[in-house]
């Protein structure tokens, strides 16, 4: 069993465990997730496999894979549990995200279609961190801090490891890192 392989299942078990706290959360009403964003992240890492696999990133997408079931999942319980907290800043992030999307369907270059996840995915998350600052007790700081953690491993994972394969779980890793520091920071200042 190769290192590589190591890293791929501990990657997964990771994006898998990240997520049942959440999960669970949500449906004990005290995280309420952004259907926006989580939207966005299904959409997105189904690009970004695509991507990421036709630039040879081989079993470091396996994590990934499982996000997609998780994200889609997520997304269907925020329309029943999520935040009703939509403002026209979502709004715009949405349309900005699914334009790119939309860019990405009549591009033919993995590099530039990673570039454009990764720019959507941060569009895509821009609602989170809002509401994550302005209502830190609706999200679960564990979920995004482990997240950062899997993509980590992901990246170790990568089969060949260039600029194609790695920047999407290089953003996961800051993305995801400065959300959860977010959640955890505006929590203890308003204990």
């Amino acid at each position: 069993m190769s290192l590589k392989f190591i890293f791929a299942i501990i990657s997964s078990l990771i994006s898998i465990f990240c997520l049942i706290p959440y999960i669970i959360d949500t449906l004990n009403g005290k995280t309420k997730p952004h259907s926006y964003s989580w939207l966005i992240w299904a959409i997105l890492q189904i690009i970004g496999i695509v991507s990421m696999l036709s630039a040879g990133a081989g079993i470091g997408i396996l994590s990934l894979c499982i996000g997609v079931f998780f994200c889609i999942f997520i997304f269907i319980l925020s329309l029943y549990y999520g935040t009703h907290n939509i403002k026209l800043f979502d709004k715009i992030c949405l349309a900005g995200a699914l334009l790119a999307v939309i860019i990405y369907f009549f591009i033919h270059d993995a590099t530039l279609a990673v570039i454009i996840v990764v720019i959507t995915d941060f569009i895509g998350f821009l609602p989170t961190i809002r509401k994550s600052y302005e209502e830190p007790k609706t999200e679960t700081p564990i979920t995004y801090i482990l997240s950062a953690v899997a993509a980590v491993f992901a990246i170790a994972a990568l089969s060949v490891f260039n600029f194609t394969t790695s920047i999407y779980l290089i953003s996961l890793v800051i993305s995801d890192g400065i959300c959860g520091l977010i959640i955890l920071y505006r929590r203890n200042k308003s204990i």
